[in-house]
């Protein structure tokens, strides 16, 4: 789990910037859904974009600084889109999505985040799970303090 601040930087910039995004590529904005928040899935299936912020390593970058908690602390990590389009329509709609959410971060700086390199995919193929057909997109970050 990535820290708080670096969740909350993220979910603001999401929520802000995701319909601007749709409106601009003449997209319907999905509903942005994010870990452990309810979201009851629809009788009849509809787009959304399942939001995971991860934050695999927290380390210290300088040292000699007195007191310590003065040197470089870095937290590094992912932000994965999974794009949930309807199973059966072909991977066109959710590859524009998933391009959308990538252009949302490349070269960005929002507060004290980085997004750096960003994939479609990662190398792994879209996959059915269940009425839906999922696709991801991850953007890696790193966070200075």
């Amino acid at each position: 789990m990535s820290s708080f601040i670096t969740y909350d930087t993220i979910e603001q910039y999401l929520n802000a910037q995701w319909p601007i995004a749709c409106a601009a590529a003449s997209l319907e904005a999905t509903p942005l859904v994010y870990e452990n928040m309810s979201f009851d899935l629809p009788d009849d299936p509809a787009h959304f974009v399942f939001a995971e912020i991860f934050g695999d390593t927290y380390d210290q970058e300088s040292i000699g600084a007195e007191p310590r908690t003065g040197n470089l602390f870095r937290e590094w990590g992912q932000l994965y889109l999974n794009v949930m389009t309807r199973n059966g329509i072909g991977t066109g709609l959710a590859r524009k999505y998933a391009t959308q959410l990538v252009g949302l971060f490349q070269g960005l700086d929002v507060g004290t985040l980085t997004f750096r390199e960003a994939s479609i995919g990662a190398g792994e193929p879209g996959k059915n799970d269940g009425n839906y057909f999922r696709m991801t997109a991850t953007v890696n970050w790193r966070r200075d303090q």
